[in-house]
Parts: C-alpha cells; sequence; structure tokens
C-alpha cells in the first residue's frame, strides 16, 4: 500500500461548552455543528454546572465558553473558531444589505402567492403593486418592532423629522397604513397621497444626506437596529413609493 492509498488520519477537536439542566449554551452547539461540518471529530466535554464551568474558566484563564482546542491548541469561541477555519466573522456595526435583500424577496414571493390565489397567474400589473404594498407593509413592521430605535436613526438624516420631530414616529404607521389600503385596493384616495408624500420627503432627505453632504450614514428603513447603508438602495425604495403614490389613482381612474 503507497503512502497515498494510506488512510488519513482523521481531524480531532476537544470542545468544552456549558449544557446544565437550566441553559444550553448555543454557541457551544453552533461550535460543535461547525466543527463536525468541517470534517472533524469532536470530543464533546459537556459542563453540566456551574461550579464545573467556573473551574474550566479558571484553569484554563478565560473569560467564557465554549472554548474549542484544536491539535492541543486553544482556538477560542465560536467566532475565534470560525476566524481559524478561514470562514467570514461579521464585525461588530458592519453595514450588509441583508435585511433588505430578505424583505424585498419575501414580498415578491408573496406577491406572486397572491396573484396565484386571486387571478390564478403568477404575472400581471397587479403582481407588482402587490409586491410593493407588501414590501410597505414589511418595512413599516421593522420601524415599528422598535419605534424609538428608528426614529432616533431616522433624525439623523430625514428632513421633516429634524423640524417635527413627532414625524419619526408617525411614519413607520403611515407607511404600513398606505400599504395595506394598497393591498387592499381600498381608500386608494387616501393612501395614494400618502404614499406619495412619505415617499417625496425619504427621497430629498436621502439624495441630500447622500449625494448632496456625501455623507456616510446608516438608513432606517429595516428599522432602528439595522446596519443597512444610507444610499442608493434607500433612494430606490422612496422612489417606488412616489411611483406607487402616483400610479394607483391613474389605474383606479382607468379602470
Amino acid at each position: 500500500m503507497t503512502q497515498d492509498d494510506a488512510p488519513q488520519q482523521a481531524k480531532t477537536a476537544e470542545l468544552y461548552r456549558m449544557a446544565t439542566a437550566e441553559h444550553v449554551c448555543p454557541f457551544g452547539l453552533k461550535s460543535k455543528d461547525l466543527l463536525e461540518r468541517e470534517g472533524f471529530e469532536v470530543n464533546d466535554h459537556l459542563l453540566e454546572t456551574r461550579d464545573q464551568t467556573d473551574a474550566f474558566k479558571q484553569e484554563h484563564q478565560v473569560d467564557t465558553t465554549p472554548q474549542a482546542f484544536i491539535d492541543g491548541k486553544r482556538i477560542g469561541g465560536y467566532e475565534e473558531l470560525r476566524e481559524h477555519l478561514g470562514l467570514k466573522v461579521a464585525e461588530k456595526d458592519e453595514v450588509s444589505y441583508k435585511p433588505i435583500i430578505a424583505i424585498f424577496s419575501t414580498a415578491f414571493l408573496m406577491a406572486l402567492a397572491v396573484a396565484w390565489v386571486a387571478l390564478d397567474t403568477l404575472w400581471s400589473i397587479r403582481t407588482l403593486e402587490w409586491f410593493v404594498a407588501i414590501a410597505m407593509c414589511l418595512l413599516g413592521l421593522q420601524k415599528l418592532k422598535d419605534l424609538e430605535s428608528f426614529s432616533t436613526m431616522f433624525l439623523n438624516y430625514d428632513l421633516l423629522a429634524q423640524q417635527q420631530v413627532r414625524y419619526g414616529y408617525v411614519y413607520p404607521f403611515a407607511e404600513t397604513f398606505a400599504g395595506i389600503l394598497m393591498l387592499a385596493g381600498a381608500l386608494i384616495w387616501l393612501a395614494a397621497p400618502l404614499a406619495l408624500f412619505i415617499g417625496t420627503v425619504g427621497a430629498v432627505s436621502v439624495f441630500k444626506a447622500v449625494y448632496i453632504d456625501k455623507r456616510e450614514l446608516k438608513c432606517a428603513c429595516a428599522g432602528g437596529d439595522s446596519n443597512v447603508p444610507l444610499g442608493f438602495v434607500s433612494l430606490t425604495e422612496n422612489l417606488i413609493m412616489i411611483l406607487m403614490g402616483l400610479w394607483m389613482p391613474i389605474r383606479m381612474y382607468l379602470l
């Protein structure tokens, strides 16, 4: 048997993680899963009491668990393990478009589902209308889950909110309400001007902050806890609301 034919020695790792009756450490489970997916045979050491956990921390002079060891070397917790294995580790406050991608993807699929049920087809003008309406509702919901955080981030760039602070609290309700009315095709005389107004103010505010003042800010569009950068996507969101505010009355008139 040649050296190439010899079986490769299995990779092994030692993992120490908290798993008491009251608490199973989620990062310990993530570390175990990550090691196994990377081909490691894991010697899983459970710290089943607080005393065991404290004794382990003291012995290895660490502040947290889980702790992974590979080839006798302590790697660290879940994020250190990801970094050691060459995987991406999200930095604190790292900007990302993932929330917006998730919201618009879900809204589009929901619009297709509604169109299939209501119209027995996937594609029509109504599908696009429902897509925008559902997206407005989902974006509004993200803002409503923490009004204080949203309004604080919103004040960084919205021109009307900087003059009338209470507008930052009203905006999520207005966006959600307009989306619901457009989804139902009801009270368009109210929904369309509402969408047109908040979309226009938002577009002007974003354009000034990003393209005139050249400021690097986070967008409050996905809620006050998001790390979505303020820019083209934020501007597009507002322009779409403007288009819906103009289109819906025209469509109602044509019909």
